[in-house]
């Protein structure tokens, strides 16, 4: 495997002094997921030392260890790159990383839509350019330069999540990426116990810009309310091209028309003047949404949208944000749309929808298990309980939930569609099985500090107990 780093390349950008002489074809934060040949970097966080796993990490095939102390017990053999502070270090590696690399960057981010957005550009690219994008949502503030260390040198294009949820974060972010390409999905209601308003997210999210050259090229939702803010933005940064998507007159990127369907899309959308035909298989309209954004910036980079359009068609959503999984259980099956990994209003919303246009099967119904949207501030209450509006419209039967703040919803709601409420994820898990049915299909969504995923991992352990019964029976 092709060298990432040497032991020169890595002390000459962070000042540490190595041991011996390596070559590291990846870099790893965590023991358990570290591949022989890595590097490993001992990060001090608020729960965990990476200080105390570095003899595991060199027991594991780590060819090095970067340190600020050395830990006690360790071999003195062991080959150790010794700095004044990892995470320093770290955001020095990927600097370096950045400034050696030949490869155009595209910037993502937004307040929802990122991940998947990222990734539906990874898919889209990767079949005509040697693709990186960062691993699932590594988007802040140590995530970025953990990215930008780990892009390989041969990558003719490279996708970086950014992330924040305080003013004044993302700037820096931008200015270690240095985006030629920055694409911002959507200003909507999120991180408000942060911020006083929408205009005050836009101009956080805006702070994208600040990495770029006049060269660069800012590409923004054209039908969110905050879309002139954001390119006035762009522009007072010297950003001379901004391109719009999305169904307004003006969108640059525009859609024409989509057929929504329970297992995708069908869209035909005009992209910088070339009409496109193409099947989307994520369902809903954010995921249409965001394939305009997706394809904007593929014209953007000078890459053929034809082909780029045909890979969509086999687009599936990251783990906990959408995917969907068939799954048996004693009498027949149920579907699970797993949005385990975050919540917003908006993306409740959108769940909602998607939700809604999904088929159960005989004797069937529609389920909702929820809980509470986090970071939301003084109105946290009322944004819960307004979603009881479109729970109805969407046509959802039953709503299951957890966590103090999601009270205000099971209040909202009609007394017929009230399936249950908990105080949280672990204790909802006995009523979402004992509600569940054939034909079912079930919606788990909420904020990532609610812990949604012990109850997405008790549904799909229904599936592994069902499984061996019907190969016995020869089902």
């Amino acid at each position: 495997m092709t060298a990432l780093w040497t032991s020169a390349d890595v002390a000459r950008a962070t000042g540490g002094q190595p041991t011996g002489a390596w070559q590291a074809t990846g870099i790893s934060i965590d023991s358990r997921a570290l591949q022989p040949g890595d590097l490993f970097i001992g990060l001090a966080g608020p729960s965990f030392d990476g200080h105390d796993f570095i003899a595991a990490a060199l027991a594991k095939g780590a060819v090095a260890a970067m340190a600020h102390r050395r830990p006690a017990g360790l071999a003195a053999n062991a080959r150790l790159l010794m700095v004044d502070d990892t995470l320093l270090a770290l955001t020095r590696l990927g600097r370096a990383g950045r400034a050696r690399s030949k490869a155009r960057l595209v910037g993502v981010t937004g307040s929802v839509g990122k991940t998947g957005t990222k990734e539906a550009l990874r898919l889209a690219l990767s079949s005509q350019a040697e693709t990186f994008a960062n691993a699932g949502s590594l988007n802040n503030h140590w995530g970025v330069p953990l990215s930008l260390a780990r892009l390989p040198l041969a990558a003719e294009v490279g996708i970086f999540e950014i992330g924040m949820n305080h003013a004044g974060e993302l700037g820096p972010l931008s200015r270690m990426v240095e985006p030629d390409v920055a694409i911002i999905t959507a200003i909507e209601v999120a991180h408000l116990e942060f911020f006083a308003s929408l205009e005050a997210i836009a101009d956080a999210k805006a702070e994208i810009f600040e990495g770029m050259s006049a060269d660069g090229i800012a590409i923004l939702n054209r039908d969110n309310a905050q879309f002139d803010r954001l390119a006035a933005r762009a522009r007072g940064q010297g950003l001379s091209r901004v391109i719009g998507f999305g169904e307004h007159a003006g969108a640059e990127a525009r859609l024409i028309e989509c057929r929504l369907e329970a297992a995708g899309s069908d869209v035909r959308a005009d992209i910088l003047g070339r009409r496109l035909d193409y099947r989307l298989a994520a369902p809903g309209r954010h995921w249409v949404q965001n394939s305009l954004g997706v394809l904007a910036v593929v014209s953007a980079l000078g890459l053929d949208l034809g082909l780029a359009a045909a890979t969509l068609t086999s687009f599936s959503p990251p783990k906990g944000r959408g995917q969907r999984r068939r799954l048996a259980l004693p009498g027949g099956y149920f579907e699970l749309i797993d949005e385990s990994y975050n919540a917003s209003p908006a993306a409740m919303r959108a769940a909602f929808a998607v939700l809604g246009r999904s088929k159960p099967g005989a004797g069937g119904r529609r389920i909702a298990v929820l809980g509470d949207m986090r970071e939301l501030g003084a109105t946290s209450p009322r944004l819960h309980a307004e979603l009881a509006g479109p729970l109805v419209a969407a046509g959802i039967d039953l709503v299951l939930s957890c966590g103090s703040l999601m009270n205000e919803l099971q209040a909202a709601l009609p007394r017929e569609k009230r399936g249950g409420h908990a105080p949280d994820s672990q204790s909802l898990i006995s009523a979402v099985l004992s509600n569940l049915r054939p034909g079912d299909v079930v919606l788990v969504k909420g904020s990532l500090g609610t812990r949604m995923a012990p109850i997405v991992d008790a549904l799909l352990a229904l599936e592994q107990a069902e499984r061996p019964a019907r190969r016995a029976n020869g089902q």
